[in-house]
């Protein structure tokens, strides 16, 4: 499901401006502090939607990268006081720590600014579902067995982020939408696709082990809603490569968006509504 489905979302308006109203959003792995985060993508998003609930399900900071080099421009700044402006207004901001920014695990059960550091939460959608919501670094078995080895495929990911920059600053040039070139190559390489399978088992058979009904996680950068046994998976993706959330609309039903695909669809539709004006 994504962002062009038949699902209708409220409207809000604020400062002039319409916005998209759901009830629970979660987004995780925006990476700030790296080359590779879609910020201005990100802002876009803050700025078009709205919601009472707001999940960041890990790795918002890349702790990680900012231990190598300090990378921290204006656009990240931005996204930071736009999310603090959401909880001083009455947004429910839940931050749930993931590897790349564990160093906040330590705060877990404080708030700061209106923003609440929880190791996992169990959300109660409107129609009464219960979600376990974690990062899902938890079950990544090189995480667990050779931490050296995932800084290594750290080092290796942010080489492909750097080639898919430059791939997309072409594409836009030529006035083409943002494309997911390390996202491509995730879905065409099979032991990456056979990972990510073998990940979202683990952490679904988890989520019935605590006898929940769904689960919720990042990660793994791979936006995701699928159905194992009695238990339904949701990973709301990242802001590297897929720049995707996971939203809960008022009736609570679940979708994927994918922010992209929306402001290529806004971009398409500006020139035919001129033409109607």
């Amino acid at each position: 499901m994504n962002a062009l489905s038949s699902l209708v979302p409220e409207r809000s308006v604020k400062n002039g401006r319409s916005r998209l109203h759901y009830r629970t959003i979660w987004i995780s792995d925006i990476h700030l502090g790296t080359k590779g985060c879609n910020a201005e993508m990100l802002i876009d998003f803050l700025d078009s939607v709205d919601s009472d609930i707001l999940y960041l399900v890990g790795d918002i900071v890349d702790g990680w990268q900012l231990k190598k080099r300090l990378y921290w421009p204006t656009a990240h700044n931005d996204v930071v006081w736009r999310i603090m402006k959401r909880a001083r207004r009455g947004t429910r901001v839940i931050y749930i720590p993931g590897n790349h920014d564990e160093m906040f695990r330590q705060f877990t059960g404080m708030s700061f600014g209106g923003v609440e550091i929880r190791r996992k939460k169990i959300h109660t959608t409107v129609d009464g579902r219960k979600l376990l919501v974690l990062h899902g670094d938890e079950f990544d078995a090189i995480m667990l067995a050779h931490r050296w080895l995932a800084f290594v495929g750290d080092a290796a990911y942010t080489a492909l982020m750097a080639v898919n920059r430059r791939f997309n600053q072409v594409r836009r040039l030529f006035g083409l939408p943002y494309w997911s070139l390390s996202k491509m190559a995730k879905h065409k390489v099979k032991n990456a696709v056979a990972f990510i399978s073998q990940f979202e088992e683990i952490v679904a058979h988890e989520a019935e082990r605590r006898h929940v009904d769904g689960v919720v996680c990042g990660h793994i950068h791979t936006a995701e809603i699928r159905q194992f046994g009695s238990v339904t998976y949701y990973n709301d993706g990242d802001w590297v490569e897929g720049c995707t959330a996971l939203v809960e609309h008022h009736d609570g039903t679940m979708e994927v968006l994918h922010w992209a695909d929306v402001m290529a669809a806004r971009h398409n539709a500006a020139p035919a509504l001129e033409l109607a004006a």
